[in-house]
């Protein structure tokens, strides 16, 4: 059975609890995302109740882990538990894993040895276009594509999604995460985006190195990030400038685009996903379109 992706997906981080992302998938789902990634930092996971909450409360949009991280989760549990809830829920489960980052890991060391011993052992239950790895540079960009359905990049620009195209090769799944502020404020916009992506992103170098691979200097990460910086990685703007933005990515080869809504803190994202929802799936006239379902599994 195809996992259907849909083009446009809902991610929601893990600041949100358990019960309260249950109701963002649920909705999320009526509203016509394809696929729902649920952050989860770097937190053991164990049972992966939450994906099968998730997939309980609705009947056809694909839950995806954002990521599963290597460190803090026994891969031989993981494979048990991706096999009981897609026995359960067959062909709407994406497993995401992946290394996560040296400052968060007291153990960190040889990541990519560690991805590979990983994927082997999914192996015994876990087919390789049944999961999706976390992806920056191009070493696990490939490995994404040889051992896995693809790869999930988090805070990349456009830029980066057209070279992990050229790594990846056609064929091979392609789904980067892009955060947005539904908001034509760009003052108050730009402060809910800088507060998001400095704190702890700028500081973690894995994703500063890839920036500044991707056509960024030293002085768009330092101080908070410059307002170009800012923009780039999260966009702002009325529902239909920010959805006509997300096209960046699958004109430079994605296939599907990850769109997390940030909010003021204590804010519910749903409202920005409503909003979105309309000018990504609407045509002019206001009629619902079709499902896109351009990105399919298997």
């Amino acid at each position: 059975m195809s996992l259907r992706l849909g083009t446009f997906g809902a991610w929601f981080n893990p600041s949100y609890d358990d019960d309260t992302r249950v109701r963002f998938v649920a909705e999320a789902e009526s509203l016509g995302f394809g696929t729902a990634w649920l952050g989860l930092g770097r937190k053991a996971v164990p049972g992966l109740t939450l994906i099968e909450r998730a997939l309980d409360a609705t009947s056809e949009i694909v839950v995806a882990t954002a990521i599963v991280n290597m460190w803090t989760n026994d891969a031989a549990s993981i494979a048990r538990s991706y096999e009981r809830i897609d026995a359960k829920h067959p062909g709407r489960f994406l497993l995401g894993v992946g290394i996560g980052h040296p400052e968060s890991i007291t153990r960190f060391h040889s990541p990519y040895d560690t991805m590979v011993s990983y994927l082997d052992e999914l192996d015994v239950a876990v087919p390789a276009d049944r999961r999706i790895l976390a992806a920056l540079g191009d070493r696990s960009l490939r490995l994404a594509r040889d051992r896995a359905a693809g790869a999930h990049p988090y805070l990349v620009v456009p830029g980066h999604t057209r070279h992990a195209r050229d790594v990846l090769g056609p064929g091979v799944l392609l789904a980067p995460e892009h955060k947005v502020v539904v908001s034509a404020d760009a003052g108050h916009a730009r402060a809910i985006a800088r507060d998001f992506v400095a704190d702890p992103y700028l500081g973690l170098r894995n994703y500063v190195n890839n920036l500044l691979r991707h056509g960024f200097s030293a002085a768009d990460i330092a101080d908070g990030g410059s307002d170009g910086l800012i923009d780039a990685l999260v966009i702002h703007g009325t529902p239909e400038a920010i959805a006509a933005r997300l096209t960046a990515h699958l004109e430079a080869g994605a296939d599907h685009v990850g769109v997390q809504v940030l909010v003021d803190p204590g804010h519910d994202p749903m409202p920005g996903y409503r909003q979105l929802a309309k000018a990504l799936f609407s045509d002019r006239a206001g009629t619902p379109r079709r499902r896109n379902l351009r990105s399919v599994l298997g």
